[in-house]
């Protein structure tokens, strides 16, 4: 158990050391944290490895995990004890529909989450990555789009330019 605490708490830190990337959580940190709840010895250590769970689920790239980890948040929002508490909870989820490419919600959610503390580092930098994700996928978009309406007006000139070589040589006959 020891070294899947240690495990947790190395990939937490990768937060605090100034990557722009989201920490990764595996299954044996996920495992470990499922025996920490399942043995809590009361409701407070329950409430805290459940915590820590729903942070190691969000942070899983299995998506089944992923959206575990947000049900599990989303049922316990409203129980949170205090503002801090519900902040936590506020980006734990943003995170979960940042990793499931639900950049409207995780952007709604981190929104919450600094009305709570406006100068937070982690929400900020999520906000950012969330920004950065949503311009890209929109530069991809328009590029398809673009792409799309090239080939399109391509194939339409064709055509055009197919039955004008059809009707002038029906004409010169």
């Amino acid at each position: 158990m020891d070294s899947h605490v240690g495990k947790f708490i190395d990939s937490v830190g990768s937060i605090f050391r100034g990557g722009d990337t989201l920490p990764w959580c595996d299954r044996d940190i996920i495992a470990g944290c499922e025996n920490e709840v399942a043995e809590a010895a009361n409701e407070e250590q329950k409430n805290e490895s459940l915590m820590r769970l729903s942070w190691a689920l969000v942070h899983s790239r299995q998506t089944e995990d992923v959206n575990r980890g947000i049900g599990m948040l989303e049922a316990s929002l409203d129980r949170s004890t205090s503002p801090l508490q519900t902040r936590e909870k506020l980006y734990l989820l943003a995170v979960g529909h940042y990793r499931t490419g639900d950049y409207t919600r995780s952007r709604q959610l981190l929104e919450r989450c600094l009305e709570i503390q406006p100068d937070w580092r982690q929400a900020v930098t999520l906000q950012r990555l969330v920004e950065d994700k949503t311009r890209r996928d929109g530069m991809i978009g328009m590029a398809i789009v673009t792409g799309a309406f090239g080939l399109v007006g391509l194939v339409a000139g064709g055509i055009i330019a197919a039955a004008s070589s059809s009707s002038s040589s029906s004409r010169k006959k």
